[in-house]
């Protein structure tokens, strides 16, 4: 965290520069009634004023309008004053923000509105876990609530971590980008990524090409992760040389896999045997994440499902985790959120 440091002088006077306040951040000082606060926050780098302020301060008027706090640039600090709970909401933005401008050259009006939205919904930073290096500098990969830190931080200590949760929780795009980073630092030396080649409600026949062409669309949302971390060339060239590969899962039989990062994606499309055989590819060294959604099964009978199966008997077993994510921490659009709420309601699967 960073140490804000300042005055308050409006509300009591001079701060210590090495006193904390009640609220968290060194040099915040309250009113003499209490429900106020004022914090005075430096700028990590002034030459980033612009991009941090934002076209015509865009940003720190809509930071301003969502916590109903008064905000002054002055030099290089920023005065955040108002209700106590809002300051803090807001310097934690702030916050968010300085971090995000260590890695890119300007902040996004998306990465404003989720930062926004995660210290609204809990007051706390929507990028207040550690952001996961990965390959691409411009890049901000974060887990964006407890149960997406929980998530990561399985994957970081167990062999094997099992995440459970509803579309758009982060579910493949977290385990992609925990391997990435676990690559980047030599901890792994290749990543490996499976997903059972199973059509979502319809048949689509004969696709015409060579097995590449053929698997593409089922592997398509494992690589639009990766472009998220990585370039376009350095995918290829990984590609080309056995560091990233992307399989159906049936061609994972017969493997062992030493020194890798292995995911096996949708997993509920999997029956009880492909599962297993999947598990016993885990070699020396490697990690495994085995994602899905348990209401989103393709296979047409629910207790076919290799990953309700596998969830059932080996929960509890040392060195693996199983982490459930739920409705709070699904991260696309907010309508998706609604929208898995409306079909959870009706009892159907989405």
């Amino acid at each position: 965290m960073i140490r804000y440091r300042g005055w308050g002088q409006r509300f009591g006077g001079r701060v210590s520069r090495n006193e904390r306040s009640e609220s968290g951040f060194a040099g915040g000082s309250r009113c003499s009634d209490g429900n106020e606060l004022e914090i005075n926050i430096p700028i990590e780098d002034p030459a980033r004023r612009s991009a941090l302020y934002g076209n015509a301060d865009h940003n720190l008027r809509l930071i301003r309008a969502a916590f109903d706090v008064r905000i002054a640039a002055r030099d290089s600090v920023i005065h955040i004053s108002g209700p106590v709970e809002g300051v803090q909401r807001a310097a934690h933005v702030i916050e968010d923000l300085q971090r995000v401008l260590r890695h890119r050259a300007d902040i996004t009006d998306e990465l404003l509105q989720e930062s926004i939205e995660g210290a609204s919904t809990n007051g706390k930073s929507a990028m207040a876990g550690d952001v996961i290096d990965v390959f691409l500098g411009s890049a901000i990969v974060a887990p964006k609530s407890d149960g997406q830190r929980q998530y990561v931080e399985s994957v970081l200590t167990n062999d094997l971590t099992f995440c459970v949760g509803p579309a758009g929780s982060g579910k493949t795009y977290l385990a992609v980008a925990t391997s990435v980073s676990l690559l980047k630092q030599g901890k792994i030396k290749r990543i490996v990524l499976a997903r059972p080649a199973v059509e979502a409600g319809e048949k689509l026949g004969f696709l015409p090409g060579d097995l590449q062409a053929k698997v593409n669309p089922y592997l398509r949302p494992l690589f639009d992760a990766m472009h998220d971390m990585m370039s376009y060339d350095q995918i290829r060239r990984f590609m080309q040389n056995d560091v990233i590969e992307v399989v159906p899962l049936a061609f994972m039989r017969g493997r062992t896999l030493n020194n890798a990062a292995i995911i096996l994606d949708e997993a509920q499309n999997a029956t009880p045997s492909q599962t297993l055989m999947f598990l016993t590819r885990l070699g020396h060294h490697s990690k495994m994440v085995v994602t899905g959604d348990d209401s989103q099964s393709d296979l047409g009978n629910a207790g076919s499902s290799g990953l309700v199966d596998a969830v059932h008997k080996l929960e509890g077993l040392p060195g693996i985790s199983v982490i459930r994510l739920n409705r709070a921490d699904i991260v696309r659009n907010p309508l998706v959120q609604h929208i898995v709420e409306a079909y959870g309601r009706k009892n159907v699967s989405v």
